[in-house]
């Protein structure tokens, strides 16, 4: 047998050969490791592009000139860096809706909270790790309602060589709800802003950036979705809305909720889900076992109780079974949806998220109270500044939003960047003494009192690391009772126990749910009721906790959460990264 030596030379040709196609793609290495992880670098420019719906065309502030955003995707352990360019007039900032940031709050994004916003030709790198979290996510502005136009999936896949705990769909789709405004987005809650009234609402909701055909001139942009019979489809749901709850349902056919807010939960069946704004839910569509002769409308339409004016309009999508040689002329047929202020439907449906609370995914709810919270939260009112005429309440004062009475004022200077120096109370511009319950306790959801003034204030609450924490969330009737989807940074959070009315803090507690709670980043607190809420304390930083409702956030409803470091080096806030932005 004669075997045959190679050449030094032909040896160098191939190592060459194959460190060029591993640096070329790294991924192909990592996945031969079950919990290999690897760094996806993204690029976002922030730019105008010209759109047209309705037929009405304008610029709208794209990310890499689309609208909706470009995907994110990575899996669970890796470690993303997107390099944000800013070349639009606009300041803007980046926020990772529902990432838990664990030690790195830098880049968490809300403007004037973890930074200073970026601003026009400037650039920030956004770098974090995605620790424990699969599932779907989203990303947004954090500036003003750049968020109109400014969102997209980020979609977190489970570790290589993993499945999900229910069967593998035959194709995962975005599915994202947003609104469209024929005016831009900016002046709208300017004007409001100084005027004191209530916003101009959208002109249309949007089904991955479509308005589809129930508005005007809007036949050929709407979204399609086509599906093949017998298969199972994974739909992921981001309400990116800016102002509303949604529901949604797809003619004929029923949805199986299996994840929500990036947290798998006991799967159960529904013809008709509720979405808040800044909620995102993963549901398993299973189509019809045969090519049905007809289409199928997918609607979505506002849940709304208060008293102001809202966006009355359906948005529809449609479902249509791919066959070829075969084209189907009959109507979509079209769902049934709940009246708009149906909020027994939306309390039963809440009612039936629970965590998985498996062996693999456990529901870690916190069995004891370190330090009890009370927030009321709803609207209320400013003075009219003198020598000014305003549109809010009687015509005399300015709408305001608040929790506790305490309507937030944003700082000149972010609050992480205070924090991190020791800027508080010394020359700083915010206080630790935001309010852990009420100062003046009232009947929150009967007769409202007469006084509904609002302080304002930039205060906020400091609780040491590893603190479990309990809030309750109670709405309130000033202004009308409604929903708020209330969001918080930087946590997950179990909600233990939600119900009607005003909270009772020796009968309700009983009922919690200390077992298999779900878990969420975005609650609603249910309309004329309340929500208690429990998380751990465990990632050191300043978090922004607010009404997801963005003319709420725009009037103060929001407060922050100043988590301590901890004694260990893995329980400390790292130094902030040289690019920063400045204000």
């Amino acid at each position: 047998m004669i075997t045959t030596v190679p050449s030094s030379s032909a040896l160098f040709v191939a190592f060459l050969f194959a460190t060029t196609f591993l640096c070329s793609f790294p991924e192909l290495v990592l996945a031969t490791s079950k919990h290999a992880s690897v760094t996806r670098h993204y690029k976002f420019d922030i730019k105008l592009r010209n759109v047209t719906r309705l037929c009405h065309s304008k610029g709208i502030v794209t990310v890499n000139g689309k609208f909706p955003g470009p995907r994110v995707v990575a899996r669970e352990g890796d470690r993303l860096v997107v390099k944000v360019v800013n070349h639009v007039p606009n300041n803007v900032s980046i926020h990772w809706h529902g990432v838990r940031q664990l030690q790195s709050g830098w880049a968490d994004g809300p403007s004037y909270i973890t930074q200073c916003p970026i601003q026009t030709g400037q650039s920030y790198v956004y770098n974090f790790t995605i620790v424990g979290q699969r599932g779907t996510l989203f990303w947004h502005a954090h500036f003003s309602w750049l968020r109109a136009t400014l969102y997209g999936p980020l979609i977190l896949l489970p570790r290589r060589n993993e499945s999900y705990p229910f069967r593998k769909p035959y194709k995962e789709v975005p599915i994202l709800f947003g609104e469209w405004w024929n005016a831009d987005p900016e002046a709208v809650i300017a004007q409001a802003l100084q005027t004191g009234a209530g916003p101009n609402v959208s002109d249309a909701y949007t089904i991955n950036g479509l308005p589809g055909p129930l508005y005007n001139c809007s036949n050929n942009d709407t979204y399609r979705l086509k599906v093949k019979p017998g298969k199972t489809y994974l739909l992921r749901l981001i309400n990116a809305a800016l102002n509303d709850e949604l529901f949604f349902s797809i003619a004929n056919h029923t949805l199986v909720t299996v994840e929500a807010d990036a947290s798998y939960v006991k799967p159960f069946e529904s013809e008709i889900i509720v979405i808040g704004p800044g909620q995102t839910s993963n549901v398993l569509l299973k189509t019809k076992p045969e090519y049905p002769n007809t289409t199928f409308f997918m609607l979505a339409r506002p849940y709304f109780t208060g008293m102001g004016t809202f966006d009355n309009s359906t948005v529809a999508g449609i479902l249509e079974y791919k066959k070829p040689l075969n084209t189907v002329n009959t109507p979509p047929l079209k769902p049934s949806l709940p009246a708009i202020n149906d909020t027994s439907y939306v309390a039963n449906f809440s009612s039936k998220f629970f965590s998985l609370n498996s062996a693999k995914y456990p529901a870690k709810v916190p069995q004891k109270v370190d330090k009890s919270f009370f927030f009321t939260v709803g609207l209320g009112t400013s003075p009219c500044p003198k020598n000014q005429t305003c549109q809010g309440p009687n015509n005399s004062s300015k709408f305001a939003a608040s929790m506790n009475n305490i309507s937030f004022a944003l700082p000149s200077i972010a609050l992480l960047q205070q924090h991190f120096f020791r800027h508080a109370n010394n020359n700083g511009s915010y206080t630790t003494d935001f309010p852990a319950m009420p100062l003046m306790p009232f009947n929150y959801t009967g007769t409202p009192p007469n006084n509904t003034r609002v302080s304002n204030g930039t205060k906020t609450v400091v609780i040491p690391f590893n603190t479990s924490v309990q809030v309750v969330l109670q709405d309130t009737s000033i202004l009308g009772a409604e929903s708020h989807p209330l969001h918080l940074h930087g946590y997950n959070f179990y909600v233990v126990g939600q119900g009607s009315g005003n909270f009772n803090p020796n009968t309700d507690p009983p009922k919690f749910n200390l077992v298999d709670p779900v878990e969420r980043n975005t609650v609603g607190v249910p309309s004329g009721g309340w929500v208690a809420i429990r998380f751990l304390a465990d990632n050191p930083g300043v978090w922004l906790m607010h009404c997801h409702f963005d003319v709420h956030l725009s009037w103060g409803l929001r407060m922050a959460w100043i988590v301590e470091d901890g004694k260990l080096p893995n329980q400390k806030l790292p130094p902030p990264p040289a690019d920063l932005p400045k204000c």
